[in-house]
């Protein structure tokens, strides 16, 4: 295959501080909304996605007893935070160019309202970056990535309320001035667009019996705008040089049917969901979103200087999650649902094959997608996450055959070489969970994305021994051709 990545392409992978860091409670670190997850193998399997749309006051509560023996996966994650200098050199040695990663806000401020930082979570995310650049991988910094403090939550409300734009900017710039010189691309917000889906993690909102829900949500989308622009602006104020980013879930959306019905439901399904991007990398609200809150009874709050400084300060590219695609219908209640598709949920595409957890598979969408986006935007375009959740089975050599990961990713990796082809400005691609890590939606660890096992199980148990699986080397050489050898 013709290659046309270009020569400085940063391929590499990406885990999120939530999921991969563990330390819990050491050296400072406070609770973060995801350290509120539960995994219980007892539980229904569909209560391990629920729980990820759908936050209850009993169970924030029950999260915080310091004598609670329930298990909080994601407070040990794969214990990264002391095994940080053997994974950055096994992702050195598939010849990573970047690591997408985050800075856990509860390590720097640990309840978020502090006024001085915890000098020892500082310490810790300079060890990490030092680590990467001594073997050249560039870091690709998220701000927040589902990690904001439980107190912002519990004595705040979370995004609605105003003050945590302060808190937000404070942590930023408290980050960003201390590695300016080792950090060169930032990332205001995680998936911003998934406070539709998920408004707990995303924007520190209990839905539960929540008495304006849709109203509070874009409240705290808005919030985040305004903080995401201010520090885009202080950012570019003290590095020059440095790229901020905006980053989505992109779901490609097609039409079930010819149907001009559902044709429309695409075009305003895809709206809801692009809105998020269309504010951060044109800066400012695009004319639809006039009726789409007003049929949502949404009136946000706005205060002067909140649009001059989103206008004023939009993203430098604009990156993205892609996993899946999703047909849509005006009448969903006559097909078959997609029901693992977690984003929007939608109909499911009977061209399409699908993952145990029922996300369908779509690679030549990725082409769609990141021309779509291009097109709209003319911005340069990372692709901050993809890959395939599978479990994976250790022979008895301790060798792990995951050709069905390799076959995935190739088939998407082709596709971005078209995209690249059709003129799209992609700049770069990090595997998602690039070593195992625990699941964002269910808690599991039997759910594994990476290029390396981690011998734990979902309980936690395990020796936590990393072990290549074959599409470690399979990865190497895609990386050592450019993209050339698949």
């Amino acid at each position: 295959m013709k290659s046309y990545f270009p020569k400085d392409f940063l391929w590499g992978g990406a885990t999120a501080a939530n999921q991969v860091e563990g330390g819990s409670g050491i050296d400072g670190k406070g609770l973060s909304v995801s350290d509120v997850y539960l995994f219980d193998s007892s539980m229904p399997k569909e209560r391990w996605t629920d729980q990820w749309h759908m936050m209850t006051h009993q169970q924030v509560a029950e999260a915080q007893d310091p004598n609670s023996t329930k298990y909080y996966p994601k407070r040990q994650g794969i214990d990264f935070y002391h095994h940080f200098k053997e994974d950055i050199r096994l992702f050195a040695e598939m010849g990573f160019k970047a690591y997408r990663m985050s800075i856990a806000w509860t390590r720097i401020f640990p309840k978020g309202d502090e006024v001085d930082p915890n000098e020892a979570g500082l310490a810790f995310y300079d060890a990490v970056f030092d680590e990467c650049l001594k073997y050249g991988i560039e870091p690709v910094v998220s701000l927040s990535h589902y990690e904001m403090p439980l107190y912002l939550v519990t004595e705040y409300g979370g995004w609605p309320n105003r003050q945590v734009i302060d808190f937000y900017v404070r942590f930023a710039k408290t980050v960003i001035e201390r590695y300016q010189k080792k950090v060169k691309y930032w990332v205001t917000f995680n998936e911003i667009n998934c406070v539709k889906h998920h408004p707990y993690v995303s924007v520190g909102i209990i839905e539960e019996g929540h008495p304006n829900i849709e109203q509070e949500k874009y409240q705290g989308a808005h919030h985040q705008f305004v903080a995401s622009a201010i520090v885009t602006d202080y950012c570019h104020r003290l590095i020059p040089d440095a790229k901020v980013g905006c980053m989505i879930s992109y779901q490609l959306l097609t039409p079930y049917s010819c149907d001009p019905d559902d044709v429309q439901k695409t075009v305003e399904s895809q709206r809801t969901s692009l809105f998020f991007s269309d504010v951060q990398a044109r800066g400012y609200y695009p004319a639809y979103t006039n009726r789409m809150f007003e049929e949502k009874g949404v009136e946000l709050v706005i205060e002067p200087g909140d649009l001059e400084v989103i206008r004023e300060n939009p993203v430098d590219f604009v990156s993205f999650s892609y996993y899946m695609s999703s047909a849509v219908s005006a009448h969903p209640e006559r097909l078959e649902s997609a029901v693992g598709n977690l984003i929007t949920g939608g109909i499911k595409n009977p061209y399409l094959p699908s993952s145990k957890w029922g996300w369908q598979i779509d690679p030549k969408g990725l082409r769609t997608a990141l021309n779509q986006l291009y097109d709209r935007y003319q911005k340069p375009l990372f692709i901050a996450e993809n890959g395939l959740g599978a479990e994976d089975v250790v022979n008895e050599d301790g060798t792990i055959d995951d050709f069905y990961r390799i076959d995935y990713l190739r088939q998407h990796i082709e596709q971005i070489n078209e995209a690249l082809h059709d003129g799209v400005e992609v700049f770069g691609y990090t595997a998602w969970g690039c070593i195992d890590i625990i699941s964002a939606s269910t808690s599991q660890m039997s759910k594994r994305y990476g290029f390396i096992y981690v011998d734990q199980d979902d309980e936690g148990n395990g020796t936590k021994k990393r072990i290549k699986k074959a599409s470690f080397d399979w990865y190497k050489k895609v990386i050592a051709s450019n993209g050339a050898t698949l």
